[in-house]
């Protein structure tokens, strides 16, 4: 596992011909997408759902990326989930703020199979940015946002949660 600072990027982009996007650079495949996971603590839906697709993504030569401005990932975690530690790369420490411009950027390049990211709200202007880039750049993006209140009558009872051992 490789835990990166912004300074440290793996954000390069390749040039690209005039007029060509990454997208049509790829045979015009565009099956990137960007979803929402709002999780909560007493739930193991991520680990249930999650944790398989990122599985199936680590066999692909791309990277796997996660944006945690709070945690950092447990090694051993990693491991026992069965996902490729050679191929993980974190950016922690980071603010919520340039979390965002982060994943609008990793998703574009295109080294990345998925991009998992622990955002603040969102704009819809943020999603449609994000959106994109998850197209352009042929990625999967997984917005994960814990669950503020749970006391509300309103609150959303189909959420997912992310154990605490994910990190240390």
């Amino acid at each position: 596992m490789r835990t990166q600072s912004l300074n440290q990027s793996h954000f390069s982009q390749v040039p690209l011909p005039a007029g060509q996007t990454v997208a049509n650079a790829k045979d015009d495949k565009k099956n990137g997408l960007i979803s929402e996971l709002v999780y909560s603590e007493q739930q193991s839906v991520v680990t249930q759902l999650l944790v398989p697709l990122l599985q199936q993504l680590g066999q692909q030569s791309r990277w796997l990326l996660w944006l945690t401005p709070q945690q950092k990932l447990s090694k051993s975690w990693l491991q026992q989930a069965e996902l490729p530690v050679s191929k993980v790369v974190q950016l922690s420490q980071i603010s919520p703020l340039a979390t965002v411009d982060a994943m609008e950027k990793a998703l574009l390049t295109g080294n990345y199979s998925v991009v998992l990211g622990w955002l603040p709200e969102l704009t819809e202007q943020d999603r449609i940015k994000l959106s994109r880039a998850a197209e352009l750049g042929n990625s999967y993006g997984f917005i994960m946002r814990p669950q503020r209140d749970t006391n509300s009558p309103h609150r959303h009872h189909s959420t997912v949660k992310i154990h605490s051992p994910l990190y240390h």
